[in-house]
C-alpha cells in the first residue's frame, strides 16, 4: 500500500463514521433510533436493503467461491424475486398496518411470549454470527496488504461501526447504507474491468480459460441431480428461497426499513429495488472470481500457494499485487463499505429486538430515557459478542460455506412460525408449540448429522432451515386440525 492507497481508505472510513455521527441529536428518542421518524425516501431505504444484502461476505467470499469452484451459490440470488414480491405484496403493508417496530410482536398475540422470544433469540443468534463473519472478512484486506494483526484490525473496526451505529440510530445506518452501496458497486466494476483487459488475447480469453478448467466449468450453477447431501442447483434454490422469504418477512432488518420509509408506497418499492438490485451485482462479484481464476491461470501474474489454497484470500490479494496506485485504497475502502454497512445495520436492528422484545415487555415503568440507554447499551454488547465470533472464524476454511449454515441452522425455525402466524385459520398456541418442538428436532439432526454420525441420510446443512420450516409449519398446522376434530366429537 503506498500513501496514497492510505490516505484514500482512512479519508472514506473516517467519513463515513463522522457522517453517522452528525446524526446524533442530544434530545433523540429511541423512535428515532429504531424507525427513523418515517422520514426516509424509497430508493435510499431500497439502497439500505442492497447495502445490507451485499456484506464482505458478498465482496470477498463470492469471488472466493468462483475462484476455486463455480458459481453454484448464485443460484441463491435467483430466488430473490420471489421473495420480494412477497414482501411488496403482502409483507410491507402487514408490518405497518400493525405499527410495531419489532418483527415479532404479532407472534406474541398469536402464540403467546414463548414464540415472541423463541423467535427474536433465532434472529439475535443469526445476526451474531452473521456480524462475526463479515468482521472477519473485513480484517482479511488489510492483514494481507499492511501486515496488520488480524485480531485488533477486528476489534477496531466494530468499535468505530459500534460508535456511529448507536450515536445516530437508524438515519444514519440507512444513508451510511446509501453511499456506501453505490461507492461498493463502482469498486467493484472498475476491478474487473481491469481483470478482463489484462489478459493479453483480451475478455474473450478469460470466459474460455474459465469454461475450460480442468476442475469444470467455473460459470457452472452446479449439479441439476436430486442428491439433497451436497450444494446442487436444487438445494441452493430452495435455501434461497427459504432464507429470502425469511429476510423479507420477519428479519428485523428489514421489518425496521418498510417502517423508516415516509409512505406505504416507498416502503413497497424499496423493497423490490433492494431486492432486484443485488441480482446483477452478485452475478458481478461471481464474475470477478470467474476471472481472477483465468487471470492466474493465463500466467497474468504469479499467485503464491498458500493463498490459492485459502480462496477466501485471492481477491485481497489480486487488490494489493494487480491495481495501480490509488485504486487499491478505493477498492479496500469499498470492501469495508460493504461490512461496515451490513454490521451497523445488525448492531441497530439486534439492540431494537433487546428493547422491545425482552427490556419493554419486562420493565413496563422504564423512561424513554433508559429506553435509549438501553438501546446504546446494546449496541456496545452485541458489537463485542460480534468481535469474539470474528475471531472464531479465523479457521474458517471458506466464509460462505460457514456463515450459510450458521443462518440455516439458528435461524431455521422462524419462518414456520411466522407462516404460522399469518395462516387464515387460528393455529392453537399449543400446536404451535408442538411444531417449534419438532421443528428444533429436525433442525438439529440436520445439523448434527454429520458431525456426530447419527443414522440415517446426512443431508446438506443448508437443509436445515427448509426442513426445519416445513415440519414447524405442518405440524403445528395438523395438531390444530386433529385437536379441533376431537373436540368436536364431544
Amino acid at each position: 500500500m503506498q500513501t496514497i492507497d492510505i490516505i484514500v481508505f482512512a479519508v472514506f472510513t473516517l467519513g463515513v463514521v463522522v457522517f453517522g455521527c452528525s446524526f446524533f441529536r442530544k434530545g433523540s428518542t429511541s423512535e428515532d433510533f429504531t424507525h427513523a421518524g418515517r422520514s426516509l425516501p424509497g430508493w435510499v431505504v431500497g439502497m439500505s436493503i442492497f447495502a445490507t444484502y451485499v456484506s464482505s461476505i458478498s465482496y470477498i467470499g463470492y469471488p472466493g467461491k468462483a475462484f476455486a469452484s463455480n458459481w453454484n451459490a448464485f443460484v441463491f440470488s435467483l430466488s430473490i424475486p420471489v421473495a420480494s414480491y412477497f414482501a411488496a405484496r403482502y409483507f410491507v403493508p402487514f408490518y405497518r398496518r400493525g405499527g410495531s417496530v419489532s418483527a415479532y410482536t404479532f407472534l406474541e398475540e398469536k402464540f403467546g411470549r414463548w414464540a415472541r422470544l423463541y423467535a427474536s433469540a433465532c434472529y439475535l443468534l443469526t445476526q451474531i454470527a452473521r456480524m462475526g463473519s463479515i468482521l472477519y472478512l473485513l480484517a482479511v484486506p488489510m492483514h494481507i496488504l499492511m501486515g496488520w494483526n488480524l485480531h485488533v484490525v477486528i476489534i477496531a473496526t466494530c468499535v468505530a461501526i459500534i460508535l456511529y451505529s448507536m450515536l445516530g440510530g437508524l438515519k444514519a445506518v440507512i444513508w451510511a447504507d446509501a453511499i456506501q452501496g453505490i461507492i461498493l458497486i463502482g469498486g467493484a466494476l472498475l476491478c474487473l474491468a481491469i481483470l478482463l483487459f489484462s489478459m493479453s488475447e483480451g475478455p474473450a480469453q478469460a470466459f474460455q480459460l474459465a469454461i475450460d478448467s480442468p476442475d469444470g466449468n467455473k460459470f457452472s450453477l452446479g449439479s441439476f441431480g436430486t442428491d439433497l447431501t451436497t450444494s446442487t442447483f436444487w438445494v441452493c434454490l430452495i435455501y434461497g428461497v427459504f432464507i429470502n422469504l425469511q429476510n423479507y418477512g420477519i428479519d428485523q432488518n428489514y421489518v425496521q426499513r418498510y417502517h423508516a420509509a415516509k409512505t406505504d408506497r416507498d416502503a413497497r418499492f424499496s423493497a423490490l429495488f433492494g431486492g432486484w438490485l443485488f441480482i446483477p451485482v452478485s452475478a458481478l462479484f461471481f464474475l470477478i472470481g470467474s476471472a481472477l481464476y483465468s487471470y492466474y491461470e493465463a500466467g497474468v501474474a504469479p499467485l503464491p500457494a498458500e493463498i490459492q489454497a485459502k480462496p477466501d484470500y485471492v481477491f485481497p490479494y489480486f487488490i494489493v499485487h494487480g491495481l495501480p496506485v490509488g485504486l487499491r485504497g478505493l477498492l479496500i475502502a469499498s470492501i469495508f463499505a460493504a461490512g461496515m454497512s451490513t454490521v451497523s445495520t445488525s448492531v441497530t436492528s439486534a439492540a431494537t429486538v433487546i428493547l422491545t422484545d425482552y427490556v419493554k415487555p419486562f420493565a413496563r415503568h422504564a423512561t424513554e430515557r433508559h429506553h435509549v440507554f438501553v438501546l446504546r447499551l446494546s449496541s456496545v454488547i452485541v458489537g463485542v459478542l460480534g468481535i469474539i465470533v470474528a475471531i472464531a472464524m479465523l479457521s474458517v476454511e471458506s466464509i460462505i460455506d460457514a456463515w450459510w449454515t450458521l443462518s440455516s441452522i439458528f435461524s431455521g425455525g422462524m419462518l414456520g412460525l411466522f407462516l404460522l402466524g399469518i395462516m387464515p385459520r387460528r393455529i392453537g398456541r399449543g400446536a404451535a408449540l408442538m411444531g417449534c418442538v419438532a421443528g428444533i428436532a429436525v433442525i438439529a439432526w440436520i445439523s448434527l448429522g454429520r458431525m456426530w454420525n447419527l443414522p440415517g441420510v446426512h443431508l446438506h446443512e443448508y437443509l436445515a432451515i427448509v426442513l426445519g420450516t416445513t415440519t414447524i409449519f405442518l405440524t403445528g398446522f395438523l395438531a390444530t386440525c386433529i385437536f379441533r376434530s376431537d373436540r368436536q366429537k364431544y
